[in-house]
């Protein structure tokens, strides 16, 4: 018999002589059947070229083994390194992930979501776009009874998990850091404060200022998105105001590099003429002068604990309750915010270069 991509498990028992019973408990290792007809049946599937029907499977047992998994973007560190965790975590449990990418589009995610519930996923793992404001689509998982966790960014949903990293905290260490190493003058480039990390990690920025008692200049906190055209943007408007700032914190790491790109385009130093810091770590920061010092996100701690959580909702899907795991932080000191002369509130926490 040729090789297709549609040999069934009737195909092999007839091969062989035994029944349709016998195939399907060998190639799944069962007890039952005898080693010497495991191997034969093993290599005769292998032979005809067969491969499990999942979709068949799973409507004999309710399960799919896939958890499907909806982010903003995956060209970034922090987003690419996270989905790494998941799917090691998802692996190492049997479960299968199915990825999709809403390019900070809502419409998009919507579909997204969808298509995952039509492909019958045994839960969701979502981390929402900049634009989205809608709960309607999450209500309606948790009408379909499919195990939903959020990370990173999250919605407050009733009946639903999440997994985040102490944005609020590690913002407040790293301005106090920037206070204690002689900066006044300090800028926001904020995210959006109707999205989790934006409003948490501005509120940061302010119980820092609040409690130093600095005052917070209205013109050096802009709001304008997560990724680096917002960091290029708002670098300018606080360059054209003729009021720079002294220090500049970044809600993420690509708002840091949009501003790295401004500041060399008008002919200005980091840290010379303006300092910064960020929240949220990169692979690409040895590639960049001076490296920039960070709030460090544990990403494989933050995929491997929402895969956790759905994977324990899916399996006690009657009695399990909604968890929200806030993961600390900590900074990662490089060449950025790290020696203003001799100030005397200098601390080094940690220093990696």
């Amino acid at each position: 018999m040729e090789k297709s991509a549609h040999i069934t498990l009737d195909d092999i028992a007839k091969k062989i002589g035994v029944s349709k019973v016998t195939v399907s408990k060998a190639l799944r290792g069962h007890p039952d059947i005898s080693k010497e007809t495991t191997k034969l049946v093993r290599k005769v599937s292998e032979e005809l070229g067969y491969t499990p029907n999942y979709m068949a499977r799973n409507l004999s047992s309710k399960r799919s083994n896939t958890i499907g998994v909806v982010v903003p973007k995956i060209a970034h560190f922090f987003f690419s390194a996270v989905i790494e965790s998941i799917y090691d975590t998802a692996f190492h449990n049997n479960y299968e992930i199915i990825l999709t990418v809403s390019q900070e589009n809502s419409e998009r995610e919507i579909k997204h979501i969808e298509s995952l519930l039509a492909m019958r996923v045994d839960g969701l793992i979502v981390s929402i776009t900049q634009q989205t404001r809608d709960s309607a689509i999450f209500d309606k998982v948790k009408k379909q009874g499919i195990p939903l966790t959020f990370i990173d960014r999250v919605l407050d949903i009733p009946g639903t998990s999440s997994v985040t990293v102490d944005d609020r905290g590690g913002t407040f260490q790293a301005i106090e850091h920037a206070i204690k190493h002689g900066y006044t003058k300090i800028a926001h480039l904020a995210g959006f404060p109707e999205i989790n990390i934006g409003l948490r990690r501005y509120q940061g920025f302010e119980d820092a200022m609040k409690q130093y008692n600095i005052p917070i200049n209205s013109d050096w906190v802009i709001y304008g998105g997560f990724g680096e055209e917002a960091g290029y943007r708002g670098f300018m408007k606080l360059y054209n105001s003729n009021n720079l700032p002294e220090f500049i914190f970044a809600v993420t790491y690509p708002v840091a590099l949009g501003v790295y790109a401004a500041v060399e385009e008008v002919g200005l130093k980091i840290p010379d003429d303006i300092d910064i810091m960020c929240f949220g770590n990169s692979d690409v920061n040895r590639f960049i002068s001076p490296s920039l010092s960070c709030v460090n996100q544990p990403t494989e701690q933050l995929g491997k604990t929402a895969v956790e959580l759905i994977l324990d909702q899916i399996k006690n899907i009657d009695t399990f309750e909604p968890q929200h795991i806030e993961i600390p932080t900590g900074l990662l000191l490089r060449e950025t915010c790290t020696n203003r002369g001799n100030n005397p509130f200098r601390k080094i926490i940690s220093v990696e270069i």
